[in-house]
């Protein structure tokens, strides 16, 4: 026994104690800001570099699930666009993933767009089951991630499930390819209902660089409700936690 307290003694707290304020690196690539005063040919310009097109060409809003943080127009811009470390970038609205030219207030759920019985009956207790649709596996070990000692999601009933038909809900990484589609399809009716369902990573989303690829179907994306939107490519932990916190008004 005095072995074990003196192992934890020397080891000190593995986990993060505040999941909603804990500090990231500086280099962290989150929630962007767009100068207010950014002109039709910066806009023209960002809207070229960008790879995965989430840079709207009349506006130089950014869509958030679309965007790859690949940093080419802060890198470019620096006066105009800039990427701030905030992680908390979850959204359960598709359209409010878009950062538009002067916006630079947090992003927040609104919870008027939450399903009722989301919160009724997951709010102490979520167990997910993670379907990988194509993914790289960026977004996997991420989810991975925020169940370990570090991260420690489970400590808020928050849990991956090994099957569909023990889930209250499944996270979809990846652009949902053609070979996948059947099979996701399975997992989600294997599910008991109700049900919730969440994407996390821009190809989840948005289908990313892949969008408009024949290999994809993403029929199920367009025909689901979606309750959660995680950005990020790949998506922090902390940007998944806080996000399915925020949707369960933890």
């Amino acid at each position: 026994m005095l072995k074990e307290i003196k192992i934890l003694s020397d080891h000190g707290k593995q986990f993060v104690p505040d999941l909603r304020n804990q500090p990231v690196s500086e280099r962290f690539r989150g929630r962007p800001v767009i100068s207010a005063d950014i002109t039709s040919v910066q806009v023209r310009s960002a809207a070229t570099l960008c790879p995965t097109g989430a840079i709207d060409s009349s506006s130089g809003a950014i869509d958030l699930g679309r965007c790859a943080f690949c940093n080419e127009c802060a890198l470019a811009m620096p006066e105009v666009y800039r990427f701030t470390n905030d992680y908390r970038i979850a959204a359960a609205r598709r359209e409010n993933l878009i950062i538009k030219p002067g916006q630079n207030g947090p992003l927040r759920i609104d919870d008027a767009s939450v399903r009722k019985e989301v919160r009724r009956l997951f709010r102490r207790s979520l167990k997910l089951r993670q379907v990988s649709a194509g993914g790289d596996n960026s977004c996997e070990m991420e989810l991975g991630a925020s169940g370990n000692v570090n991260f420690d999601m489970g400590r808020y009933g928050i849990e991956f499930v090994a099957s569909p038909r023990h889930a209250d809900g499944i996270v979809i990484t990846g652009p949902v390819s053609e070979n996948m589609a059947g099979a996701l399809e399975i997992s989600y009716d294997a599910t008991p209902a109700p049900k919730v369902i969440i994407l996390v990573g821009t190809d989840a989303i948005s289908g990313g660089l892949f969008a408009g690829s024949p290999a994809l179907k993403r029929d199920f994306i367009e025909s689901h409700h979606i309750d959660l939107y995680v950005p990020g490519n790949p998506a922090h932990p902390l940007t998944f936690i806080n996000g399915v916190m925020d949707l369960l008004g933890i």
